[in-house]
């Protein structure tokens, strides 16, 4: 079997952190995984806790011809707007400025971002937030603008956290909220509002239907 295997950024310390993280990917991605499993390909994430982790992980993994090895991280800052034509440079060029990685004999189609961070998908989709949280959360002071990769990560993290903090689950927090809220967050709505993740799951199909 052919096999995608994808290095995140995230996860925690904890192996079981790891492990729901991974689930809250696949489960985002379960279409994605479904259609490749027809096609003869596996699609695996593999949460690497930080994102110097996830780039070394990525670079060490093994190269092998049935296997295509992919970097997803936050790109943590804005950077130019989407350009289907030269993205991939782009994704890595802001890469080896911002965090000093090596990318020699990478290619760049296989190095991805979430822009500006993961919790940039998350506020995409406030029907599933307000399924999640329910009575207290705020859906007023999510950010409403039809980029949302446009807005800091400062942004949406305090948009984030100010409209979960009256819930009865409580504000906002990576380890204790993510993995949850990306198994119940819809792609398409994602899609919407946030180009390069649109460009990630296109790029995905075009791999596994390529043969």
């Amino acid at each position: 079997m052919k096999e995608i295997a994808i290095y995140v950024e995230g996860g925690g310390d904890t192996a079981q952190q790891k492990s729901e993280l991974r689930q809250g990917f696949a489960s985002l991605f379960n279409q994605i995984k479904s259609n490749a499993a027809s096609k003869g390909w596996s699609l695996r994430f593999t949460c690497c806790g930080n994102r110097n982790q996830a780039h070394q992980d990525f670079i060490k993994a093994p190269k092998e011809n049935h296997r295509i090895n992919v970097l997803l991280v936050d790109s943590e800052e804005a950077i130019p707007s989407f350009d289907k034509c030269k993205d991939a440079w782009l994704r890595v060029e802001h890469l080896k400025k911002r965090d000093k990685w090596n990318f020699e004999k990478v290619n760049s189609e296989y190095v991805h971002l979430m822009v500006q961070c993961m919790e940039t998908w998350i506020v995409a989709d406030a029907e599933a937030l307000k399924s999640f949280y329910r009575q207290g959360f705020l859906e007023n002071c999510l950010p409403a603008r039809d980029n949302l990769e446009e807005i800091s990560k400062k942004d949406i993290l305090n948009n984030l956290k100010k409209a979960t903090k009256n819930t009865q689950k409580g504000e906002y927090g990576k380890i204790k909220h993510a993995s949850k809220l990306l198994m119940i967050i819809d792609s398409r709505e994602v899609e919407k509002c946030c180009p390069r993740f649109k460009e990630f799951t296109q790029w995905l199909d075009s791999i596994i239907n390529r043969d």
